[in-house]
């Protein structure tokens, strides 16, 4: 029995889409992409379509604004933060349209608290990471604001048996190896400590929902997540190294389901169906489990998001990985 949201061979993609055409992305998502289809991201839209804009978009009872340096904490929330909102709010009535008579499960994506973190600014200029305390103010906001983002997901895509909620955490490795620079970029905030990150992740998963994880950074910290309660990872399979798969093996044998990146996120010639699953199916085979757990516990997926591709590349990547993700199934062990 498949313990996981999604049926074997699954394929998806990471958020972001290029262009403005939030209704044609989102067809292109359900055609080709419908063992998981999920509700893209458009950033070229801009301020406010942003991933850090989103999200802060989300937060209760704490404004923002965006200032020349970035986003900024304020008093009251500012035309970018409205816009943000609005950005948002017009997805989800073209995802409502989209996904009528839509049954299956469904992936949101958001940035993640660490990464959030990093890059919002606290009033007096620093970023938010340099306060344990407004760390935890925004930490206890984030998980107030995804629950009722996650609440208004269910009403529009009402037929979805699972909701994957996808967190964005580039800037969790940086987090806590304590290469995140200051506001002023002259030095480095403190690393943070990995119960203390796990914790504050823990804090804002979702209960009524598959949680995952995406980091397309190198070094992804598959053991504190594995600590925080994620279910999931997502990451660039082009990155991992050979020292890395002893946890990746223990996330495995722990049930972590991994999204695993095997295309490029822009534009770049695309290889057959073989040589995509490829990462896939040998580091299942170096590894040493079995091939018949593969096609349920690997989704396929681009590096990371699509932003940055042509849209004709964006539709043929998720068709490559959809297409690929049936090899998976083809009982690659043997």
């Amino acid at each position: 029995m498949n313990v996981f949201p999604w049926d074997e061979a699954a394929a998806t993609g990471i958020g972001s889409h290029p262009g403005e055409d939030h209704a044609e992305a989102v067809r292109i998502v359900f055609g080709e992409t419908p063992a998981l289809p999920y509700l893209p991201e458009l950033p070229a839209r801009g301020v406010g379509a942003d991933m850090i804009g989103r999200a802060a978009s989300l937060l209760v009872e704490l404004a923002v604004e965006v200032q020349p340096s970035g986003w900024r904490f304020t008093d009251r929330p500012g035309r970018d933060a409205k816009r943000a909102r609005d950005h948002l709010l017009r997805d989800l009535d073209g995802l409502e349209e989209a996904a009528q008579g839509y049954e299956g499960p469904f992936k949101i994506q958001v940035c993640g608290p660490w990464t959030l973190a990093g890059a919002v600014e606290l009033r007096h200029g620093d970023r938010t990471l340099a306060d344990p305390g407004a760390v935890r103010d925004l930490v206890a906001s984030y998980a107030e604001g995804l629950a009722l983002h996650l609440a208004e997901v269910r009403k529009r895509v009402p037929g979805a048996t699972e909701i994957v909620v996808q967190l964005d955490e580039p800037g969790l490795p940086g987090v806590l190896a304590g290469t995140v620079p200051t506001a002023s970029g002259f030095g480095r905030l403190r690393a943070v400590e990995a119960p203390v990150a796990a914790e504050r992740l823990r804090s804002v998963l979702p209960d009524a929902a598959f949680p995952v994880v995406h980091c397309c950074a190198p070094g992804v910290p598959l053991r504190v997540l594995r600590e925080a309660g994620v279910k999931g990872v997502s990451l660039d399979a082009s990155l991992l190294r050979r020292r890395d798969e002893d946890a990746i093996g223990e996330s495995v044998e722990a049930g972590t389901a991994f999204l695993l990146g095997v295309v490029p996120g822009a534009d770049a010639p695309l290889p057959d169906v073989g040589e995509v699953a490829r990462p896939a199916v040998e580091l299942w085979r170096r590894l040493g489990f079995p091939s018949a757990t593969l096609a349920s516990q690997v989704v396929l997926t681009p590096a990371c998001g699509l932003a940055g591709a042509s849209p004709a590349y964006a539709r043929a990547a998720l068709a490559k990985c959809r297409e690929s993700a049936r090899v998976l199934r083809e009982d690659p062990g043997e």
